[in-house]
C-alpha cells in the first residue's frame, strides 16, 4: 500500500475544514487516506484517538455563523456531569437562530430554540449555551434524578480558594424564571419537578444521588454540609447529616485517595468521633448499589438515636 504523502504542518493532529486543506495545496484524493478522517460535514481529523471538541466547534463556527453549541454539547463543554450512556462521542449539537438556514450534516444535530438575551455565552472563544440554558435542554432527555444532579451543580456555591470557579452558575429563583420564559421547551414539565428537588449544598452527584435515596427510603431529608460547630466557620463539616440525631454522613470520592487528602480527612472524621456522633462514611461500593444498605444503616442509627417514634421517619 502506497504510504500518503506528507499533509502540511497545519493540518497534523487536529481538526480542519475542507477550504482550509485546498487552501494549502492538499487535493481531495489524499483526504481519502486512512490517516485522515471526515469529522462532522466538511471538517476532517488528521491522526489517531478522538479530536478535540473545541477544536471541531471553532471549524463549524467558521463555517457557520451564527451556530452555538447548545444541549449534549454543551454539557460537554461546560464539564457537566453526565450519565454513563451521554458520555461517549456521538452526534454533536448545535443551535442556531430560527430566522437562519437549518444547517443539515450527517453526525450534527441542529436546533432552532426560541433563545432569549443572555441565554448564550462565550465559552473559551466557541459560542455556547449558558449552563441554565443548556440545563433546560437536556431536560427532554434527561430523567428525573440525572437534572436534579445537575440543578444542585448549577446552584452550589463554590469552595473560595479550593477552584477555579468564584461564582455559583444559577440561582434556583432564576432557574425557574427561565422556566417560566420557556413553557413550551421540550421537557419543561420535567425540569420543573426536578426543579423541586434542587438544593443548595450538595458538592458532587454522589451527595445528591445519596440525599435522593434517603428520602426515598422514607428518611427526614438531611442538611448539607453540616458543620460541628454552626457558629465557626472553620468547624469541620460532613456532607450531609441530621444534627438533631448527631449524624453525619460523608461520600469520599475519588479525590479523597491521596495521603494528603486522607489524612485531612481522618482529622475531621476525629472530630466527629469526639464529639460523639454517628459517622458514616461512604464510598463507590455504596453509589454502585444506590445506596441501599447505608438508608438501611441510617435508619437504624434514627431510630436507636430517637426511638421508634421518630418524626417525619416512615415505615
Amino acid at each position: 500500500m502506497r504510504t500518503p504523502s506528507p499533509l502540511p504542518q497545519q493540518l497534523r493532529h487536529r481538526p480542519f475544514t475542507l477550504a482550509r486543506a485546498r487552501s494549502l495545496g492538499v487535493t481531495r484524493r489524499r483526504l481519502d487516506a486512512s490517516d485522515v478522517r471526515r469529522v462532522v460535514g466538511p471538517v476532517f481529523f488528521h491522526g489517531p484517538g478522538e479530536p478535540d471538541l473545541r477544536a471541531v466547534l471553532e471549524c463549524l463556527v467558521g463555517l457557520y455563523p451564527g451556530i452555538w453549541a447548545s444541549h449534549l454539547t454543551a454539557a460537554l463543554l461546560h464539564e457537566f456531569w453526565l450519565p454513563p450512556r451521554f458520555r461517549r462521542p456521538g452526534d454533536l449539537h448545535i443551535s442556531r437562530a430560527r430566522k437562519q438556514p437549518q444547517v443539515k450534516l450527517s453526525g450534527l444535530v441542529c436546533h432552532r430554540p426560541l433563545v432569549l438575551d443572555g441565554e448564550v455565552s462565550t465559552l473559551q472563544g466557541i459560542p455556547v449555551s449558558t449552563p441554565a440554558r443548556t440545563w433546560l435542554d437536556l431536560a427532554g432527555t434527561l430523567e428525573h434524578d440525572a437534572l436534579v444532579v445537575l440543578g444542585d451543580q448549577l446552584v452550589r456555591l463554590p469552595r473560595w480558594g479550593r477552584e477555579l470557579q468564584f461564582e455559583r452558575w444559577s440561582t434556583p429563583g432564576q432557574m425557574a424564571e427561565l422556566l417560566t420564559a420557556h413553557p413550551n421547551v421540550p421537557g419543561t414539565a420535567r425540569a420543573r419537578a426536578a426543579l423541586k428537588d434542587v438544593r443548595v449544598g450538595s458538592d458532587s452527584p454522589p451527595e445528591t444521588m445519596l440525599r435522593l435515596a434517603l428520602v426515598r427510603s422514607g428518611l427526614p431529608e438531611p442538611e448539607l454540609q453540616v458543620r460541628l460547630n454552626p457558629a465557626d466557620r472553620n468547624s469541620p463539616e460532613a456532607d450531609l447529616g441530621y444534627r438533631r440525631y448527631r449524624i453525619a454522613i460523608q461520600y469520599d470520592g475519588e479525590h479523597h485517595r491521596t495521603p494528603a487528602q486522607q489524612a485531612s480527612d481522618n482529622r475531621r472524621d476525629g472530630y466527629f468521633d469526639r464529639a460523639r456522633w454517628r459517622y458514616f462514611k461512604l464510598g463507590r461500593e455504596d453509589l454502585r448499589t444506590s445506596f441501599t444498605r447505608a438508608c438501611q444503616l441510617i435508619r437504624e442509627a434514627i431510630v436507636e438515636a430517637q426511638g421508634d417514634a421518630v418524626p417525619g421517619l416512615n415505615a
